[in-house]
């Protein structure tokens, strides 16, 4: 198979690429590991149904990607990309390979690591995990559930919780009150987005509504035997006991960039959301000629941004294929940028209020999960001369796990920069390697041309 774009990814971005690519005349592959389109902002939205105007100009996105003429595949695992384009996958048991003429990347976010005390015991997980039970499943917490960290994926999740019928026990907020003065320089520019200020006020109000305490906390630990038991907090100069069975962490989400780091793409530092990032044009291409990025997988923005990110793309990459002129893509992209400027408008103000929270843990918690690797495993790593994740696999394993390094290697990263004395981006990020996801080799004897 060679159609003329492969789409990695059928969230916000890659559903808007797909529908303005196919409108343009190009053919369109596009690969989802999900069952359905949406990506995680969206996921299972056309079975459980839309619940205010906004999932419902979502829906409208998957039925125009549905019917717009690509080819739509899912449960397809992207494992590998060579460095001709040609992408190889796995559905449903079975390795395919197709030879593009050009890629586009729409991976979406990794929820960045909160890395606390006791973070690995049962009974611990992350708020955007616990959203994925409820959107595919309808679990709603229950009992002694308490949800801590910061950043607005916190209160939306709060809010839907309880609006299916949960209880939560209550909110930690470990959010740096002394950003909130950084935070309102930005206000100015933030308020090009007031729809968007409007609803996370309204967040807060519902659920102070619903009697859920809400405590502001300098430091968190999660203590039990074999699962979580309680938790410990400091708050007003004091520490706090509760019962917990369940403790919800998140602070903020950072691009998924394991496939673009393993292509050879380059990367630029943000400093303000503590994160890589890809570097692309103004139409999403990135240093990698025949692949470009968009969404939040480009940097973090949100899922409108992220529409607007993939028709751009889209527009960049059929011109480039001669599908249209210079003249007819920038007009097509004018109302696209300008939309694409309200939805940014907010995230100054957000990336300081929510500034990430420094991931240095104590010598006894686990960074590396998939192979128990301390922090102090890594610092000592460091004293035997280790200067970065790449060479912490051969000193510890980290990162070599299955989930090849992207929950551990934002947190090994900063642990040595600490060690060393320098700033994270001084330190080589992790260097992903295909397979990128696990792959069986029954899966791999399969291999056939699409």
């Amino acid at each position: 198979m060679t159609p003329d774009l492969l789409i990695v990814g059928a969230g916000p971005a890659g559903l808007s690429a797909a529908v303005e690519a196919t409108a343009r005349g190009l053919s369109v592959l596009l690969l989802d590991e999900n069952p359905a389109p949406g990506g995680r902002i969206w996921q299972a939205l056309e079975a459980r149904g839309p619940s205010d105007r906004d999932d419902d100009r979502a829906l409208a996105l998957i039925r125009d990607a549905r019917t717009c003429g690509a080819d739509l595949r899912f449960r397809a695992v992207v494992w590998a990309i060579e460095p001709d384009g040609s992408v190889f996958w796995t559905q449903d048991g079975t390795a395919a390979v197709a030879h593009p003429r050009r890629i586009l990347l729409a991976t979406g976010t990794t929820e960045r690591p909160m890395p606390i005390p006791g973070w690995t015991l049962p009974g611990v997980m992350t708020v955007g995990a616990a959203q994925i039970a409820l959107k595919t499943g309808g679990l709603v917490p229950h009992g002694g559930t308490w949800i801590a960290g910061q950043g607005p994926l916190l209160l939306l999740y709060a809010v839907q919780a309880l609006k299916a019928g949960g209880d939560i026990a209550g909110i930690i907020d470990l959010s740096d009150p002394d950003r909130r003065a950084s935070a309102a320089t930005h206000l100015p520019g933030a308020l090009r987005a007031a729809p968007d200020l409007a609803k996370g006020l309204l967040w807060r109000r519902r659920i102070a509504k619903g009697g859920v305490p809400w405590l502001r906390a300098t430091t968190l630990r999660a203590d039990g035997e074999d699962r979580l038991q309680r938790i410990v907090f400091t708050t007003q100069g004091h520490t706090r006991t509760e019962t917990a069975d369940t403790l919800l962490l998140h602070d903020g989400v950072i691009p998924s960039v394991q496939l673009s780091r393993a292509i050879g793409c380059r990367h630029a530092w943000s400093k303000a959301q503590r994160c890589w990032h890809p570097e692309l044009d103004a139409w999403g291409a990135s240093s990698v000629p025949h692949v470009s990025i968009a969404g939040d997988g480009a940097g973090i923005a949100g899922a409108w941004a992220a529409t607007c990110g993939g028709r751009l793309a889209a527009l960049g990459i059929a011109h480039d294929l001669g599908r249209i002129d210079a003249a007819t893509r920038d007009a097509a992209a004018r109302p696209w940028r300008a939309r694409l400027g309200r939805h940014r408008a907010l995230r100054p103000f957000l990336d300081a209020l929510y500034a990430p929270r420094p991931m240095q843990p104590d010598d006894a918690t686990i960074v590396c999960r998939c192979e128990e690797v301390t922090a102090g495993e890594i610092r000592r790593a460091v004293e035997f001369g280790c200067l970065g994740p790449n060479q912490l696999k051969a000193y510890t394993r980290c990162g070599m796990g299955p989930c090849q390094g992207r929950t551990c290697a934002p947190i090994a990263a900063e642990v040595i920069a600490a060690a060393r004395h320098m700033p994270p981006h001084h330190i080589e990020p992790l260097q992903p390697r295909f397979p990128t996801k696990p792959l069986r080799l029954e899966e791999l004897a399969t291999l056939q041309e699409t």
